[in-house]
């Protein structure tokens, strides 16, 4: 079934595509996780005719590149977003949310295919790249603030950066911890139910008694000797 992107998802498209997925994949979960919409001929239509008229605005030469690279190049563009006391987002800045951003505050349509970023997770400074038209690219500066906050210095995002990277590092070395830890209880086990098996096994052996070697077969009936068996009498 047809679905449209209503944010950006990893390896099936960006916001406002139309894709094809399966149908099951999109009502248990791209429509519970408001990650998509039913594409239906009028909404499709409707995204056509808001993509017709930013297309308008988009670089149709090298020297209107240039013009609005030179735009670009004077332009910061601001999020604000819900962040964590390390400054990890509850989220991202995708290159989705940046064109949206231009076109919002300049009126400039840019690819977002163009957009050299990967989703942004942290709270910082950034000089995003866009491939304005052939040969033609800009930096935009950008920056990603706390809500409700401002950005600490350099120095402070760092030290923020590095305290997240060594709690990651800690909580990852304690779950290999507890893997190991796991593996040695599971082999330990295994150890101590091989021997029991083993004995188990020799007990049933020894219990079974050995069949005589000159024994009579069962149902074995004793006969009489024949007459042509029996000794020559003595008598005259």
């Amino acid at each position: 079934m047809q679905v449209i992107l209503l944010k950006d998802v990893d390896k099936l498209g960006l916001r406002g595509d139309v894709v094809d997925v399966a149908r099951g994949y999109a009502r248990n979960y791209l429509l519970p996780r408001q990650l998509a919409e039913v594409a239906t001929k009028a909404r499709v239509a409707e995204l056509q005719k808001i993509e017709a008229n930013r297309a308008r605005h988009e670089a149709r030469s090298a020297d209107q590149a240039q013009d609005i690279a030179d735009v670009l190049g004077k332009t910061v563009l601001t999020f604000e977003v819900k962040a964590g006391p390390t400054g990890a987002l509850f989220g991202s800045v995708t290159a989705t949310d940046v064109t949206d951003e231009i076109w919002r505050t300049r009126k400039i349509r840019v690819d977002r295919r163009k957009v050299g970023i990967d989703p942004i997770k942290r709270i910082g400074r950034y000089a995003i790249p866009i491939e304005v038209f052939q040969d033609v690219s800009v930096e935009v500066k950008t920056l990603v603030v706390p809500e409700g906050g401002e950005l600490p210095p350099e120095e402070e995002l760092a030290a923020l950066e590095a305290a997240e990277a060594a709690a990651e590092a800690e909580h990852v070395a304690e779950i290999e911890v507890q893997h190991a830890e796991a593996e040695t209880a599971i082999a330990e086990v295994i150890s101590e139910e091989e021997p029991e098996a083993d004995a188990a096994e020799g007990g049933e052996a020894a219990a079974e008694p050995e069949a005589p070697v000159d024994a009579e077969p069962e149902g074995a009936v004793e006969t009489e000797p024949d007459a042509a068996d029996e000794p020559a009498s003595d008598e005259a």
